[in-house]
């Protein structure tokens, strides 16, 4: 009895953690602030992530503790990393050190600046293609009282990661390039009539137009351009690159913009943290099964033309419930492959079963050792990946049918064929040999 109360005491537990966790990698959090940067200076953003249950620590980026990872261990489960202008960092901030991080499972949001950096050397290992050093983003629209680095910027009113209808925010910073790759989560562009110049008058525009053409880049010009981007690798780890600290800052939180409503950068950043930190856009599967059509239980192997049914369980994350059943899914797929897919058919919801996805098909007509696959990869959110073999066997020596209807020609040949044999033997047996008896008459007289 007391054992069971203590079981029931620890789920109860598991569960209460389970529903005041913001995050489905964890809530702990490095900040790595460069000195000229104060705390003070991003109080809002940061005191909104302790509000919403993440443990902060900060840290100096020439601080040797606490370290980002230790014996290949991550030791934060995210890190924060506001230090644009530092050129030299202490022994674990590396881009190699960052890389191996986020590849073991911790996330990073990284603000960058127009000066030259180790981090922003960084950023084109992750598709990213930067502008020569000390050329920020520049607008003169709209017309505002506010040097034309400071730009209040569009934000999206349908992206999957950002809340609808947010107000426009201010940025100051740097811009990028994107490189083809699926990995990349495009979040903020920016602002079409802006362009990277370092110079803050239309005086220098010649020279910004013949130095982009010199170079053969192009020019830095345009919504083609991101401001804020993600990045998330194969495993699911998730990095954002943001043009500009200040974005971040208690400064631009709180400046009006020229139409004189308040700027959504509080939204805003809280947004792309909850990405990055993976409160949005994460899913899972929590199971697979496989039987045959009208039975419950998994086989070991099926047979050649047999109908299967494929079964997945999905969850997704949510940051006040914990994993909640998701039906969402309208483009899952699953693939029955033996070296390369023999099939490939829709897994759809079922019906009044939060979670469940259902497939029905029936097995090739081919025998060998084959996987049920299911790799679920959209931009922006988390990679749904599973795998099971099985082996497809042919139909034992009693699984065959007694008679093959395709056959009834053959079967009527060796029919007819015995049929004509029987009576023609009859008939030879049962007949009057009369030439026999006269011969044998004839020869006696």
């Amino acid at each position: 009895m007391l054992r069971s109360l203590g079981a029931i005491f620890l789920s109860l537990l598991g569960a209460a953690a389970v529903a005041q966790a913001k995050s489905s990698a964890g809530n702990s959090v490095l900040v790595l602030l460069q000195p000229d940067l104060k705390r003070d200076n991003f109080t809002v953003f940061f005191d909104n992530l302790e509000k919403q249950g993440y443990d902060l620590t900060f840290r100096s980026p020439k601080d040797e503790k606490p370290r980002i990872i230790e014996d290949d261990v991550p030791s934060f489960n995210h890190v924060i990393l506001f230090a644009p202008d530092t050129k030299s960092f202490a022994q674990d901030i590396t881009p190699q050190s960052i890389v191996s991080a986020l590849n073991a499972g911790t996330n990073f949001l990284i603000a960058l600046s127009p000066k030259q950096s180790p981090i922003s050397t960084l950023a084109s290992e992750f598709s990213l293609i930067l502008p020569p050093p000390g050329t920020p983003l520049v607008s003169h629209f709209p017309a505002r009282d506010t040097p034309p680095t400071v730009i209040p910027v569009a934000v999206p009113s349908e992206h999957a990661l950002l809340t609808p209808k947010t107000s426009p925010v201010w940025f100051s910073g740097i811009p990028f390039a994107h490189n083809n790759n699926p990995l990349l989560v495009p979040i903020l562009k920016a602002p079409a009539e802006s362009f990277a110049s370092d110079a803050d008058s239309d005086a220098g525009g010649d020279a910004v137009f013949d130095s982009a053409e010199r170079s053969g880049e192009g020019l830095w010009a345009g919504s083609s351009l991101g401001i804020v981007t993600g990045f998330q690798t194969r495993e699911n780890g998730r990095i954002t690159w943001a043009g500009g600290v200040e974005l971040f800052s208690d400064e631009y939180a709180n400046k009006p913009l020229p139409s004189g409503e308040k700027p959504g950068n509080v939204q805003f950043v809280r947004d792309i943290a909850a990405w990055t930190f993976q409160e949005k856009l994460v899913l899972r599967i929590d199971s697979t099964t496989h039987h045959l059509v009208n039975e419950t239980a998994p086989r070991e192997h099926y047979t050649v033309n047999e109908n299967i049914v494929f079964e997945a369980q999905i969850s997704k994350f949510d940051s006040e419930r914990g994993w909640v059943p998701h039906s969402g899914l309208t483009d899952l797929q699953l693939e029955f492959t033996m070296l390369d897919p023999h099939l490939r058919t829709w897994v759809e919801p079922v019906s009044g079963r939060p979670g469940l996805y259902r497939a029905t098909f029936r097995a090739p007509d081919r025998h060998g050792v084959f996987k049920f696959v299911l790799d679920h990869r959209r931009r922006g959110w988390t990679s749904l990946s599973a795998s099971t073999t099985v082996p497809v066997v042919p139909p034992r020596h009693d699984g065959y049918p007694r008679f093959l209807s395709a056959a009834w020609p053959y079967y009527a040949g060796a029919i007819s064929t015995s049929v004509g044999f029987v009576l023609f033997a009859a008939l030879w047996l049962a007949g009057d040999d009369r030439e026999g008896k006269k011969g044998k008459t004839t020869k006696t007289e």
